[in-house]
């Protein structure tokens, strides 16, 4: 065998090794990845039944319905609404009209089956997933000053999707 010959085995070798080696950190951190979803997003395009993803929006005004560990509530972005489950406790700071970050999975029904809930911490955060969320659904223009308090989103009357 040739010098030549020789190495390009070991070329073509180490650049077999190298795509494996991405191919198998890639497919580990596709199970990890967790997007972003505001309601408006999923009601133009829902995710697959048991992708995780992260759901965030506003507390809909009289929506939370409390049973033992179970709570139900809606998240909204103005146009669009999801129905959320959560079984365990939620933070102090979760209200009616208050922004919120869950992350769960969608079930076959249509409804959010949630594993953890956020909520924002003080008077003026807003998690930027959700400022973001209101920005593309035109209810907040940066250019007209800061986003709005979340109690003033308490008047809104989203559109109810089929099941919710």
């Amino acid at each position: 065998m040739t010098r030549k010959k020789r190495r390009l085995y070991i070329l073509l070798l180490c650049a077999i090794g190298v795509g494996s080696a991405t191919a198998l950190t890639l497919t580990a951190f596709q199970d990890n990845l967790v997007f972003f979803r505001s309601p408006s997003d999923i009601a133009r395009e829902a995710p697959p039944p048991g992708r995780a993803f992260r759901l965030g929006g506003l507390v809909e005004a009289g929506s939370v319905e409390r049973g033992g560990t179970t709570i139900r509530f809606r998240v909204t972005d103005g146009p669009s609404t999801i129905a959320v489950t959560f079984t365990g406790v939620l933070p102090d700071l979760f209200r009616e009209g208050q922004g919120v970050v869950a992350q769960g999975v969608m079930l076959a029904d249509g409804t959010f089956s949630a594993r953890e809930v956020l909520a924002r911490h003080d008077e003026t955060y807003m998690p930027p997933e959700v400022a973001d969320a209101l920005k593309r659904s035109g209810h907040w223009n940066p250019a007209q000053g800061a986003a709005p308090p979340a109690a003033t989103w308490n008047t809104l009357t989203p559109e109810r999707r089929s099941g919710s």
